[in-house]
């Protein structure tokens, strides 16, 4: 294999890990430890809400191990995991609006740290959302975290 064709499938094989590495979930419990390793005998390092998202960065046995908005890194139990998808206000305000235009009705706003349920996958800027209360609408995917 000459250097050139070596390179060129490290690379493909890079980029083919980080696109599938991307594994968000949400918390379907209220009340959930993470910890700093896979044990409850562990230390407690926060404790999270339900429907607060986290990135799966790997599981081990009945542990995920999980990333959080800011970055932080912790281990969690993988039965606290939900697959429904919940998203993470991280502007200083939300608006969700009637289409998913800048233009569109302003329908409701969220402030930050507020959830978001995920309705359908971002499209062009923008992701279908709802409240917990049942509103709909569109919100620009640069408000949010856990797509």
């Amino acid at each position: 294999m000459t250097a050139r064709a070596w390179l060129l499938a490290t690379l493909a094989g890079l980029f083919s890990l980080s696109a599938g590495a991307l594994e968000f979930r949400s918390v379907k419990e209220t009340g959930v430890a993470l910890y700093e390793a896979p044990a409850l005998s562990a230390k407690k390092l926060f404790v999270v809400s339900r429907y607060y998202p986290v990135e799966v960065l790997s599981t081990q046995k009945e542990w995920a191990r999980v990333r959080d908005a800011t970055g932080g890194v912790a281990w969690m139990p993988a039965a606290a995991l939900s697959n429904q998808r919940w998203l993470l206000v991280v502007a200083e305000r939300a608006e969700v609006r009637a289409g998913a235009a800048a233009e569109a009705a302003v329908r409701f706003a969220v402030p930050r740290d507020g959830v978001l349920e995920l309705v359908e996958p971002p499209r062009a800027g923008w992701v279908r959302v709802r409240h917990r209360d049942g509103a709909e609408g569109y919100a620009r995917i640069d408000d949010l975290w856990g797509l």
